[in-house]
């Protein structure tokens, strides 16, 4: 990868980081719900200026309600619910885990000894993070969380029907599949009332956060992630994502003094390091087809 490549691999790295900060402020605002709608309706401007790209409407459907609107939902409602930022920016990055769990019942991609490791080591990272569940923040909120790695997995292996069409195109779409059903949900768990209010009422503050969150974090950072992948082998750029999780962690504890006890940050650490030898591993090897 050439120096500007890298640059701005480590940028997007950043953005990504940054916005569950970004994310948590916001939800001091708008709810879970109205918050991720906003974001994927921003998101989904350019839908203005671009065709719809060459996927079949059940598939779009289906990707953009698991990489988007159940990812960033659970996402949402667990910070909203007191999980800490820095956690939840390492408990999201875990779908690299099911993602190739699910690439193996699926499609019979079998792991690696290296991956089956890494799948081990990130595995044991969670249950260790499981164990300080409770302290600070509920189970149940936990638990919604964890539907955001397994949502982002699913959408990782159902984008794979839509290679060799415009990543940013289509984007933009998935964006507004998701907004739709999300305003929808937004105006019947808050009220028209309140949406209306948090809409008409919304902050300075709140808007930047937004503007962020949706137009740099997932419409712009999305599309220069998609344009890396598409000029270099993905073993070159997706061990950058690995970024995510310590910009998040950090940024947190210096905007708000998230604090980690001795166990959850070895899980978190642990997770982490898992998912580093996940992705530094060779590509899964598909399963010899039996007659």
């Amino acid at each position: 990868m050439k120096p500007a490549d890298i640059l701005v691999a480590i940028l997007v790295a950043v953005i990504w980081g940054l916005a569950f900060v970004a994310s948590r402020i916001a939800l001091d605002e708008f709810s879970p719900e109205l918050m991720t709608a906003l974001r994927f309706s921003i998101a989904a401007v350019p839908c203005l200026f671009v065709r719809r790209p060459k996927v079949a409407w059940p598939l779009l459907i289906a990707t953009s309600l698991t990489l988007f609107l159940g990812q960033f939902l659970a996402q949402a409602y667990g910070i909203a619910h007191g999980v800490p930022v820095g956690l939840t920016s390492v408990i999201v990055q875990s779908q690299a885990l099911f993602t190739i769990a699910f690439a193996a019942v699926a499609f019979g991609e079998r792991p690696t000894p290296v991956q089956a490791l890494g799948v081990g080591i990130a595995g044991v990272g969670l249950l260790m993070i499981c164990g300080t569940v409770g302290y600070d923040f509920g189970i149940g909120a936990f638990a919604v969380l964890m539907i955001s790695p397994v949502s982002f997995a699913v959408g990782n292996l159902l984008l794979r029907g839509a290679r060799g069409v415009p990543m940013f195109d289509l984007f933009a779409w998935l964006c507004l599949a998701s907004a739709v059903p999300l305003f929808a949900l937004a105006l019947i768990a808050d009220g028209p009332g309140p949406t209306l209010q948090s809409l008409l009422h919304m902050s300075l503050t709140g808007l930047v956060c937004m503007l962020v969150l949706g137009g740099l974090s997932t419409s712009i950072a999305y599309w220069l992630w998609g344009r890396l992948l598409h000029d270099h082998p993905a073993a070159q750029v997706v061990p950058f994502a690995l970024l995510v999780p310590f910009v998040g962690s950090a940024a947190s504890s210096l905007v708000f003094g998230e604090k980690f006890g001795p166990l959850r940050l070895a899980g978190m650490l642990t997770v982490i390091f898992g998912i580093a030898v996940m992705l530094l591993a060779r590509r899964p090897q598909a399963l010899p087809k039996t007659a």
